[in-house]
């Protein structure tokens, strides 16, 4: 009887156990997003490295300053430099602004200005030069160096032309339109060149339309010129003067910038009293001038009554 029991104990635990149904872990669709998006991924090494490898270094100028400052004398050359560092594709060019507009005048190593004195010249390893001939006062200005990136590079270039001045002075150092001068002295003018930024010895002398400086047909000329941090002094001398050296003499600094002085030659009679005299002369006929037309307004007034 007692094994009976046990067998129908063993048959009833056997049955359940056959009956029970194991349900597999699962998760819930918040965890699996979630796993998605927080998994290490095995190409994430490779994208970073991608960004890494493909970045592509933009055109940038030496200059620290967006502008830059230049001076140049009359009449002769200046060059604008544009020095641009990774250039690789893209292209340069070079503008005039001109109120509010711009001129093109380069691109790359085409130049497209109508003006011949302007040109493009490229220096290793990366300077871009515009070359501007012969500068005068119409140059000066804003140039723009400009790159075609996205937004354009831009380096602005301020030109200023520099225009020496130019005097023939006596010797109480005044600006004199005439010297006077007896006739077998010794002729001296003196030419005072001031805001000359590029010192030079190009300076030259002239009788009428006839070179001095190197004139060696009449003899007894010689012209010294001295150099100093302000500009140029020069000096013309001329000995035994007589009448066939009276006229204008010009002081040239180039082809730029001259003055003239009128020389007379005096036969006999102090050149300090001619000079004296003629102006005693021109100060007579100023209140003659002025009792001229008030006698004419007058004799206007007369007829109209």
């Amino acid at each position: 009887m007692y094994n009976m029991q046990w067998i129908i104990a063993f048959l009833c635990i056997t049955y359940i156990k056959g009956s029970m149904i194991i349900v597999p872990e699962t998760k819930s669709p918040y965890d699996i997003l979630w796993h998605d998006f927080s998994s290490p991924s095995p190409y994430n090494d490779n994208i970073e490295n991608i960004s890494e490898t493909t970045a592509v270094n933009e055109p940038f100028f030496d200059e620290t300053s967006s502008q830059v400052n230049v001076s140049a004398q009359l009449g002769n050359d200046a060059i604008l430099h544009c020095r641009v560092n990774d250039l690789r594709e893209k292209t340069v060019s070079w503008l005039k602004r001109k109120g509010e507009q711009l001129h093109l005048i380069t691109i790359g190593a085409s130049t497209y200005s109508g003006d011949s004195r302007y040109s493009i010249e490229f220096k290793p390893p990366n300077d871009w030069q515009l070359q501007i001939k012969y500068v005068n006062e119409r140059d000066e200005g804003q140039f723009e160096c400009q790159v075609n990136t996205q937004p354009s590079l831009a380096l602005v270039v301020s030109l200023e032309v520099i225009v020496p001045r130019v005097e023939i002075i006596d010797e109480r150092g005044l600006r004199t339109p005439d010297k006077f001068y007896k006739s077998g002295s010794t002729i001296e003018l003196k030419c005072v060149i001031s805001k000359m930024p590029q010192p030079t010895n190009y300076v030259t002398w002239k009788h009428g339309l006839r070179m001095l400086n190197y004139d060696t047909s009449r003899g007894g000329i010689s012209v010294k010129t001295n150099l100093n941090s302000m500009g140029a002094v020069s000096r013309l001398y001329i000995a035994n003067a007589n009448k066939y050296d009276n006229g204008n003499y010009t002081c040239s600094l180039g082809e730029s910038v001259q003055t003239t002085v009128t020389v007379h030659i005096l036969n006999g009679e102090n050149p300090a009293a001619a000079q004296h005299s003629e102006t005693d002369s021109a100060n007579f006929l100023i209140p003659l001038n002025h009792m001229l037309i008030y006698t004419l307004l007058l004799i206007s007034l007369i007829n109209y009554r």
